[in-house]
């Protein structure tokens, strides 16, 4: 149906602008959700074998370690923690794998 005066235009305009902004609020919504599933579903599972993660302790540090396949995952800036406190050997190896 077209419109048939500026008015029916105007209205019409609007009425869709509505329809649009509705449509991508849902989308928005439908996203954050699906984001909160994935994280949920992956939450402290192994990237590598997908078990469930352990926490150890190491120092002020925690190290989340896999079960299954012995992996090692550190958080933000755990490395960087673990290298200020350590000498010798352990720090020199670690630093040539940090560097690549």
């Amino acid at each position: 149906m077209k419109p048939s005066t500026i008015e029916d235009h105007h209205i019409l305009e609007q009425e869709l602008t509505r329809r649009l902004q509705k449509l991508e609020a849902e989308q928005h919504a439908m996203a954050a959700a699906e984001k909160r599933r994935q994280k949920e579903l992956h939450w402290m599972r192994c990237p590598k074998c997908g078990h469930q993660l352990a926490t150890e302790h190491y120092g002020a540090v925690e190290i989340d370690v896999c079960p299954s396949c012995r992996g090692l995952w550190l958080d933000a800036n755990e490395l960087e923690t673990i290298l200020a406190s350590e000498t010798g050997l352990f720090r020199a190896c670690v630093k040539v794998l940090h560097r690549k």
